[in-house]
């Protein structure tokens, strides 16, 4: 009879067992679609490295963001209320922990690189300031006359120059896909500066599919982590939320499939509905999209209009829910007091550093008066919330202790 073994695997007579073939890239990836990123096909990294083995480039990028620095900072780090108000409050870190299960579970139904969409979700907020947008506003208008500051081309600073993990290299020496799907929003004057990156933003194309979902994946998961958050908090109500078609929908069924449910477990039933409402049919009618337009590769996505998007209906939706948010949550008053105190820490650090920067750290003082405002503005886009507050009180605060 003939001996007919496996492809994958291969026999070492001297050994006398069967070793495991590693894969290829190519191989790793074979069930996807045409029309997804793929590793092989990668448009390289800013510093050539040789592919790795056992895993596939974008695996190889989501690994290097998960050990980075920055991406442990995120623990410490809150969108609407700040670390030491609350352990059960979501942070950066959780939030993007969302984003990646909901973009995975997406990318997994369009058959494009998971790999990939957890890569991009995991690294999309590293360069967020402490203290959530408000933060992030506070150090946009400190750094007005020097450039601004948006967080995503923070983040992208981050994985590019400012983690130093590497021999060969500043920062992680991501893909370019990767890169890209990071950089989520772009003026045009800072696209201008990016070269090859910055191309889609001026010419009107779009990103590739993986981070069209993953861009969708975050408001998913944030304007649903805020609503189970700001309940959790007292700042909203159930009874506010009535007049949200997208909660009271799902609020009424939870009732009345389990009756004897309610409080927390009510809250969380409800946000399971709207998330899972939300992920089938954005997957649904991402599919229909393709169907129409029937992408067969990566650069036909890019020439194609944005394919991962809701219904319509959803949509509109959806777009209450953050209407409602904004209006009661964000603009709550008990917000805008933390939101002002946080301003005031930015600002100060901001004014103190450029006054004497020989407050900073030495790796963060410059010779350079032109470069000095950014490396400041770098060493408090990197701070946790409560470093922040430590920050500002080893500053301006005596301590008779």
């Amino acid at each position: 009879m003939t001996d007919r073994r496996s492809d994958d695997v291969q026999h070492d007579p001297k050994a006398g067992v069967a070793a495991i073939a590693v894969p290829t890239q190519d191989a790793l990836e074979a069930h996807l679609a045409p029309y997804a990123a793929h590793s092989a096909q990668s448009r390289g990294r800013r510093y050539p490295e040789a592919a790795p083995s056992a895993r596939t480039e974008f695996q190889r990028d989501r690994d290097r963001i998960v050990h980075s620095t920055a991406f442990r900072r995120l623990e410490y780090k809150t969108q609407v209320f700040v670390n030491h108000e609350g352990d059960l409050f979501r942070t950066r870190l959780t939030h993007s922990l969302e984003v990646a299960q909901i973009a995975r579970s997406v990318a997994r139904n369009l058959r494009v690189n998971e790999d990939l969409v957890e890569a991009i979700s995991l690294a999309h907020d590293l360069g967020h300031t402490p203290f959530g947008h408000a933060g992030q506003d506070a150090l946009n208008e400190c750094m007005r006359e020097h450039g601004g500051f948006e967080h995503n081309l923070q983040s992208l600073a981050v994985v590019d120059d400012l983690e130093e993990h590497y021999g060969a290299f500043n920062g992680l020496n991501l893909c370019f896909e990767t890169r890209e799907g990071i950089l989520k929003h772009c003026s045009r004057e800072n696209a201008r500066r990016l070269g090859a990156l910055g191309e889609r933003f001026l010419e009107g194309r779009q990103p590739s599919i993986e981070a069209q979902i993953a861009n969708v994946a975050d408001e998913i998961a944030y304007n649903n982590h805020d609503v189970d958050d700001g309940l959790r908090s007292g700042l909203i109500t159930v009874e506010q939320l009535a007049e949200v078609e997208l909660w009271q929908t799902h609020f009424e069924a939870s009732r009345r499939d389990f009756p004897q449910i309610e409080g927390r477990r009510l809250i969380h039933e409800t946000v399971r509905r709207i998330i899972n409402t939300l992920v089938v049919d954005l997957i649904d009618t991402a599919r229909e999209n393709i169907a129409r337009h029937a992408p067969a590769s990566l650069e036909a996505v890019r020439a194609a209009p944005a394919l991962v998007a809701h219904s319509d209906a959803i949509a509109a939706q959806a777009a209450a829910l953050k209407r409602f948010l904004f209006k009661n949550l964000y603009r709550h008053y008990r917000v805008m007091r933390m939101a002002n105190k946080a301003r005031r820490v930015v600002i100060g650090l901001f004014d103190a550093f450029t006054e004497d920067p020989r407050l900073l750290p030495p790796g963060y003082q410059s010779t350079d008066v032109t470069q000095q405002p950014r490396l400041i503005a770098h060493y408090i886009a990197g701070m946790t919330d409560r470093y922040a507050v430590k920050e500002y009180q080893r500053l301006f605060v005596i301590d008779d202790n």
